[in-house]
């Protein structure tokens, strides 16, 4: 699995995610939930002080009905 991502704070990856049709559902605690109201999908994002880890953003990413390219492009 060669996908790469830049290191993304919390802001940058919930920004993205916002072009891309999702808009925030609730907070609950340091954790953003966040809904596409057309395709009804749900992803959540950690609202942390570190960089969202590869791993869990390729997920989220994957989630959202996305692809790790469509994503980039979103940046």
């Amino acid at each position: 699995m060669g996908e790469k991502l830049p290191s993304l704070t919390p802001k940058k990856a919930i920004k993205a995610f916002e072009r891309a049709g999702f808009v925030l559902l609730r907070q609950s605690g340091s954790h953003v939930v966040m809904v596409n109201e057309t395709t009804d999908k749900q992803i959540v994002i950690p609202y942390h002080s570190k960089d969202i880890k590869n791993g869990l953003l390729i997920s989220q990413i994957k989630r959202a009905g996305l692809t790790v390219e469509e994503f980039r492009k979103l940046l």
